[in-house]
Formats: structure tokens, C-alpha cells, sequence
């Protein structure tokens, strides 16, 4: 989704923690177009907060009857250094975006765009809907991770029953990334992170089990949520967030009303990062924002269309419509906003959650022509793992075909990838970059990654373009990979 205000606000984002570690966050009112505006609660980013964890944006719209308002209608829009994340209750949108996948949006899937170095996309409710219902959320990717191709990924959790503490049903739980209360996702995320639904019967309590190095934040929707650990008697209203501090690892949740309440649980480690987000752009500077801007602006200005301009070519756009320019800059030099108090603490990797330190070794960086086009199927299931849940200390090298890269894992978190592009029918992969992250170094990953990685190419019959200069230097070491070169291959 896109920031769709004329004149975005830049807000000094501050910290301010009660003193039992709980904090309520009020909505603000954000309409999302023109007169038939459809509305939104938006509550990340704040005054209060900026980020719980890597989560930097929440927008909670409806239910909005679609008869009376625009419904969705955001035609293409930029995005850099974010992932995106469109998760329904009601109601079913269309997404196209630059890097060649085309959705459609539905309650309970989790539809993940990975943005990196830039990537557009629209947006369109369905002829269809007639009531739009859900969340829109970001993260911000940390900066070994920032330039990654675009991307996108899809995933239906299954419902997991929750119970009282008397073992009655008290509703179900929808794990869309990481893990919680025994539910685990696929999904691969560039931070460790916490995303779920919880459905709460009438009247029910339930207690889970919580990451103690997360921050974690509640959102209710279809009335207020009891929160342990809150201002004796107090509950988070409707569509507000309630922020609970690191350091926890249970919270109970309870439903008082007479009907079934949704909660939207979110969770990571705080981000270690400061980062500068304006629009629908995260960077780290008022200069990258400046340039974000300027170069967009200048892409749809100058009509380019091809596979290499920045943010990708121009999503197809509905008649009548033209893609959103980037509004005029503030007055006023844009600020970081404020990492979390205790952002010096990164925390482990929660299961099933990738997770990286705020600094970063690059192996190697490559000069190869930029390629923006990801052909992965949008009806691909996300990457698999082994096993739900790994012990700390784990190193696992897997292939993650759809993001185009080998990875490294150890203990649950992405230590380092090999990132490569798919060449002449699948039978050609040119490696353009490898990268591990610090506080991995010396434990030789760079080395027995690309040693798995040419592996496999090696069994599936394929042969390799090595503008990496890391992999480059590895095959000259290692002549016994010299023969997955192409031929003719030079630089």
C-alpha cells in the first residue's frame, strides 16, 4: 500500500515507555486518495513510537463499503529498503508490481513484497468486494540487506486451536512469520519478526509464550483486548496498538466482549538501525530520500518502461490513472527516526525468522548489470526448511530458488547468501554478489556457501557467469570448478 498523503508529515519519533513497560498508542485518521477517500487508522509511525522491532509502518483499514467509498485504488507507487505485508479479514485486492508477479489478495494469506533497492506496484480492490477489511504493515530491511533484488511471496498459515487454561477452546491463531505458541512459518525474513492473528472467542483468556528478547505490539480489531501486564483495569481500545517492552515471556490475552475479537500480534528484537522513512521510501539519510524521490519522479516523467530503470518498469496502469509522483519535500532537513532505547541489544533469532546484525562484512560487491525481474511463479509456495524449528548453533545451506540465492543459515538466522541471476533458459546462473554478515566472519561460511552452490549447478547441468568477484577468486582457487564456467565467458 502506499502512503497516499499529499503532504506526509515529518515527525521526530520518540520513545516514551510507561512504567510497567506497556505503551497505548492512538490512531490517527489517514485518508487514502481524494473525495471517496477510503480511511485508515494508521498507528506506525507515531510520536510515540517508530518501530517496534523492524515493523515501521501500520495502516488498519475497515470494514469499508466499497459502495460508498473508492474502495483501494492505488496505482503505481514506489517502494525501497522495505518488505511489505498485506494481510486480509475481508475482501480480496489485485497486486501487480515491477518485478512480474501479479496476486490476488485474500483473507488469511500472508502476500509478502520484498522491495530492496526499489521496486513500483499497484493496488486495486476487486470489482467483486463489496466490504474491505485488514492491515498493512512494513519493515524496514536492515542495511546488509537493503539492495536485494525485489521480490514476492505467498503463504496461507493453517489455524491453530487455542485453549483456556481449562483446556476449552478460546479460538484459533494464524502464524504468518516466525513462530508463536508452537506454530512455526516458512517465510524468510531478513530480521527475526513475529506476525500473527489470534481470534478470540467471547469471554475467552488465553496465555502464550513469547519471545523475552522481542518488543511486541497488539492491535485489536472488533473491539478492546485485556492485556496482562497494562495499568491495572485498563484495555486497548479498537484499532489502537499497545506496545509491550522486551523482557516478558508470557502475556495473556482476554476477549471481555460478547462477540469474536481479532488481535494482530506483531514482534522482533529492537532494530539496532536508525533509519530515515519518508513517503514510500526507507533509507538511511535525507540524501538517499532526496535521491529516492528525484529519480522516480524523473522515471515516470520520462516515460521509462524498461527492465533496468530503477524502480523497474511501470506496472500496467488502469485507464485513466497514472502512476502516484513523490509529493514536494518538507521545508526542513528530513531526521532519522530514534532507534529503540535498548536497540544495542539484537537479541537471538526467534525459530523460523532470519535475523542480522545492525553492522555488516561484505564480501564482495559486484558491478553487473542490474536485472529487477524475478520470474519465480507468484503461485510458488515460499521456501521450505528442513525442520520447523532449529537448535542455536545450526548451520544449514539451502537453496532459496525463489529469491534467487543461496543462503546460509546458523542457528535460524541468515548469516550470508550468494545472489545470482537466471541466464538463457534456466541453464546459465550469473552470480553478481556474495555477502556475509559480521559477527559471522572467520568461521569460512563465504567458502562452503559457494561451495554448495556450485554443487548443485553441477548437478542440475547448469554452468555459471562469475561476475562476483568473490566467486570469481574461488573458482581460481579451486580448478576443479573451472569447468562450470561458460565458455567465452569475460567480464
Amino acid at each position: 500500500m502506499s502512503n497516499l498523503e499529499t503532504d506526509p508529515r515529518e515527525t521526530l519519533c520518540a520513545d516514551r515507555p510507561g512504567g510497567s513497560g506497556v505503551e497505548i498508542i492512538e490512531p490517527r485518521e489517514v485518508p487514502l486518495g481524494g473525495p471517496r477517500a477510503m480511511t485508515v487508522h494508521r498507528t506506525l509511525p507515531s510520536r510515540e513510537r517508530s518501530l517496534v522491532g523492524a515493523w515501521c509502518f501500520l495502516d488498519h483499514y475497515g470494514p469499508d463499503d466499497v459502495s460508498s467509498s473508492a474502495g483501494m485504488r492505488v496505482p503505481p507507487h514506489p517502494h525501497t529498503g522495505l518488505q511489505t505485508i498485506s494481510w486480509l479479514f475481508t475482501g480480496e485486492i489485485e497486486h501487480r508490481d515491477s518485478a512480474g508477479h501479479h496476486a490476488l489478495v485474500r483473507p488469511g494469506e500472508l502476500n509478502l513484497m520484498t522491495a530492496g533497492r526499489g521496486i513500483n506496484h499497484s493496488e486495486y480492490s476487486t470489482h467483486g468486494t463489496t466490504i474491505l477489511h485488514g492491515v498493512q504493515l512494513w519493515t524496514a530491511l536492515p542495511d546488509p540487506f537493503r539492495a536485494v533484488p525485489p521480490g514476492f511471496e505467498r503463504y496461507a498459515p493453517p489455524a491453530v486451536e487455542l485453549e483456556d487454561e481449562t483446556g476449552a477452546r478460546a479460538g484459533e491463531l494464524r502464524v504468518f512469520l516466525g513462530s508463536l505458541h508452537g506454530a512455526a512459518s516458512p517465510v524468510r525474513t531478513y530480521t527475526a519478526l513475529l506476525g500473527a492473528e489470534a481470534v478470540l472467542e467471547p469471554g475467552a483468556a488465553v496465555e502464550v509464550r513469547i519471545a523475552t528478547e522481542f518488543e511486541h505490539a497488539f492491535l485489536p480489531d472488533g473491539g478492546s483486548l485485556e492485556l496482562d501486564g497494562g495499568v491495572d483495569g485498563e484495555t486497548v481500545p479498537q484499532a489502537h496498538l499497545a506496545y509491550l517492552a522486551a523482557g516478558r515471556d508470557r502475556v495473556r490475552l482476554t476477549n471481555p466482549g460478547s462477540a469474536p475479537l481479532r488481535v494482530m500480534i506483531l514482534g522482533g528484537p529492537p532494530f539496532a538501525e536508525e533509519i530515515t522513512m519518508w513517503w514510500n521510501f526507507v533509507g538511511r539519510s535525507h540524501e538517499e530520500i532526496v535521491a529516492f524521490r528525484e529519480t522516480w519522479n524523473s522515471e515516470i516523467s520520462g516515460g521509462q518502461t524498461h527492465d533496468d530503470a530503477p524502480f523497474g518498469p511501470v506496472v500496467e496502469l488502469t485507464e485513466g490513472e497514472a502512476a502516484l509522483p513523490a509529493p514536494p519535500l518538507p521545508n526542513v532537513r528530513l531526521r532519522p527516526r530514534p532507534r529503540a532505547r535498548d536497540a544495542g541489544t539484537t537479541g537471538a533469532p526467534a525459530h523460523n525468522a532470519q535475523h542480522s546484525t545492525a553492522g555488516h562484512r561484505t564480501a564482495e560487491h559486484s558491478t553487473a548489470p542490474r536485472n529487477t525481474q524475478n520470474t519465480a511463479d507468484e503461485r510458488e509456495v515460499p521456501m521450505s526448511v528442513q525442520e520447523s524449528e532449529q537448535q542455536a548453533g545450526q548451520t544449514q545451506f539451502v537453496h532459496a530458488e525463489q529469491r534467487h540465492r543461496y543462503e546460509v543459515h546458523v542457528g535460524g538466522a541468515t548469516a550470508g547468501f550468494t545472489q545470482y541471476r537466471v541466464l538463457s533458459d534456466d541453464a546459465v546462473l550469473a552470480f553478481d554478489h556474495t555477502e556475509v554478515a559480521e559477527g559471522y566472519s572467520g568461521m569460512g561460511l563465504a567458502s562452503k556457501l559457494v561451495t554448495f552452490a556450485l554443487d548443485d549447478v553441477r548437478a542440475k547441468g547448469q554452468r555459471i557467469r562469475p561476475y562476483c568477484p568473490y566467486v570469481r577468486a574461488f573458482i581460481k582457487r579451486h580448478r576443479e570448478y573451472a569447468d562450470l564456467v561458460e565458455d567465452g565467458f569475460t567480464e
